[in-house]
């Protein structure tokens, strides 16, 4: 998943470029342009940007192969995995089931893991702090080489070993400091089995039920995607960079993290579908969520270190945008993704590659900014 040091470059790079004076809808060559040069500059394997409105999307596009050294072009039919960015799908999701009375934000530890031994150190602690990063969990910790070593061949479902991390994380004392930011798949992993012991069912199942389903996502899944919207051949991920890229088949174990680390970062649909996720955060929630739930997504948690909300960073009010700025990146080394949304200016904008170097994806967002602003 994508670092916190990532993660902060890119609302960093947002931030700045969406200074300029907010638009309304472009002309669509203007944007075709944009991903035109940006797709020569980096010479990815792939590249896709959309960009959204309150209305819906304006523009979206594609360049590129779906192989390195293919002659399969990528369409917009392709499905693109989202990495870290899955985590505000996650945080979302569990607002869902706060709404349903199902869940509390507050709820303490051993509410949410009955039956788990819980260190004293974690006192005070609620799940809201793990979807901020500020719960004292490290990865280095939490998810060592051996988890990475082992947990591909496991023989236990996906809640289980979710459920087994828990028992091993809050069985001991925090590792990072409470109240500081310290950027954690692990939590988000705990975020998951928290939901599963909730609703009962592995949290794909309910990812499926409560944010696919309703919104209209029919694309969304997790995973490497092992074929396109229509059924056809999708795009491979690619390792490495330059000229050392490596097409890596879908069907690999290497073709993306375990996938019990579901909750913090598996989740791919296609980029209209992505899109349109992005449209519930310019809608006040787009009669999916509340108001107030989407409020407490987007709102940076108190503490030490960046202006991280729930699944989202949450850069400050800019002249421009009338309020904040949620971005967020996520790769799993073979896929990069990069989002920004001003709910204030009501738009929002996409940048995807399947190949980890996200500097195509970066750059093809910084022009798409421009080109909204110009």
């Amino acid at each position: 998943m994508a670092p916190n040091r990532r993660d902060m470059m890119a609302a960093g790079a947002a931030t700045v470029l969406l200074g300029a004076r907010p638009a309304l809808a472009r002309d669509a060559t203007r944007y075709d342009d944009v991903l035109d040069a940006a797709f020569a500059d980096q010479a990815p394997v792939a590249l896709a940007g959309a960009v959204t409105t309150r209305e819906g999307l304006i523009w979206s596009g594609v360049r590129g192969v779906r192989r390195l050294g293919g002659d399969d072009p990528a369409t917009l039919d392709d499905r693109w995995h989202l990495g870290s960015n899955t985590k505000a799908m996650t945080a979302a999701l569990f607002g869902r089931l706060v709404e349903q009375r199902r869940a509390r934000w507050d709820a303490p530890l051993d509410e949410l893991f009955p039956g788990v031994t819980i260190h004293s150190g974690w006192d005070g602690t609620t799940v809201r702090d793990f979807m901020g990063h500020r719960a004292g969990v490290k990865d280095a910790a939490a998810l060592g080489m051996p988890f990475f070593m082992t947990a591909r061949a496991d023989p236990r479902s996906l809640p289980e070993q979710r459920a087994a991390l828990v028992e091993r994380v809050l069985g001991a004392p925090p590792a990072g400091a409470k109240g500081v930011y310290d950027y954690s798949n692990a939590s988000y992993m705990i975020v998951g089995a928290a939901i599963e012991r909730i609703v009962g069912v592995a949290w794909e199942e309910a990812m499926q039920a409560e944010v696919y389903a309703p919104l209209g996502l029919a694309s969304g899944g997790f995973g490497a995607p092992r074929e396109n919207a229509a059924g056809g051949p999708n795009a491979w991920g690619h390792r490495g960079a330059g000229a050392g890229r490596v097409a890596m088949d879908p069907a690999d174990p290497g073709a993306d993290n375990p996938l019990a680390l579901g909750p913090a970062g598996t989740a791919h649909m296609t980029l209209d579908d992505y899109a349109k996720w992005l449209g519930v955060f310019l809608n006040d929630g787009a009669g999916w969520i509340a108001p107030s739930t989407l409020a407490a997504l987007t709102t940076p948690l108190a503490g030490e270190g960046a202006p991280y909300g729930l699944g989202w960073i949450v850069s400050p009010q800019r002249a421009w945008s009338k309020g904040p700025v949620l971005t967020h990146d996520g790769s799993n080394t073979l896929w990069y993704a990069t989002a920004a949304a001003a709910p204030e200016l009501g738009a929002a904008f996409v940048a995807l590659t399947n190949q980890g170097d996200g500097a195509a994806a970066t750059g093809l967002m910084s022009g798409l900014v421009r080109a909204f602003a110009a």
